[in-house]
């Protein structure tokens, strides 16, 4: 069956939001003058990944908003370094600043997009909030691709990998489920979920090897390889 439609998870996939976040956390912190309470910058940067792991899922699942898992991480990070701190908003809001100034597209995603404009429609669905991610995509010039098809769980009130937002973002693009692939980074909010709600489900997977995937699941290394989607 045709592909008429690709959707697109944003960060990892399109946005290198772990690079990113490696560097706004490491220069927010040699600013601080607290990344020498690490053994190493690897260190800092586990601890601050591992708990915005432990904390993003209290978003996505309605106990914490968007903010409120930003407050709840920095909460966490400091407790445990035993740093005290008047205003954990703030400081989150200065490490965002040293990450926002470091926003870069995969060299993939534009070529693609190009690609696709004027053949395939093209849409956003993110576990994320939509005024987060449209400034990133506007940041790394992504966003005229997109227009308005952005739909993100924070306004959309259920997230990834429940069938609902799929479906959303393919009556976004005004159609059906069987002609919109999906394409995410990650297995069990992207590739298992698009595949479960009756899209055509794109696991990218950009490093490591001998990777397999279960039934309905194409495993990509690069956007490149969707160039030519239909069929």
């Amino acid at each position: 069956m045709s592909i008429r439609g690709v959707l697109f998870d944003v960060d990892d996939t399109l946005i290198d939001y772990s690079g990113t976040a490696r560097i706004g956390i490491l220069k927010h912190l040699a600013t601080e003058g607290i990344l020498d309470l690490f053994e190493s910058p690897d260190a800092a940067v586990a601890l601050w990944r591992g708990i915005e792991d432990e904390e993003y899922p209290r978003f996505l699942s309605g106990e914490l908003t968007f903010k409120g898992q930003q407050l709840a991480r920095t909460q966490r990070f400091l407790a445990y370094l035993g740093v005290g701190c008047d205003d954990p908003v703030a400081w989150f809001a200065r490490y965002a600043a040293h990450r926002d100034t470091a926003w870069t597209a995969f060299p993939d995603a534009a070529p693609l997009l190009r690609a696709l404009d004027g053949r395939t429609r093209v849409g956003v669905v993110s576990n994320a909030s939509k005024p987060y991610q449209t400034v990133k995509l506007r940041t790394v010039g992504l966003l005229p691709h997109f227009g308005e098809d952005i739909l993100c769980s924070d306004e959309f009130g259920a997230a990834k990998p429940d069938p609902a937002i799929f479906l959303a973002g393919c009556e976004m693009l005004g159609l059906p489920p069987e002609h919109v692939a999906y394409v995410g980074d990650r297995y069990d909010w992207d590739a298992l979920g698009a595949r479960d709600a009756g899209l055509r489900s794109y696991w990218l997977v950009r490093e490591g090897s001998g990777i397999a995937a279960d039934a309905g699941i194409t495993v990509i290394r690069s956007l490149a390889e969707l160039d030519s989607p239909a069929g």
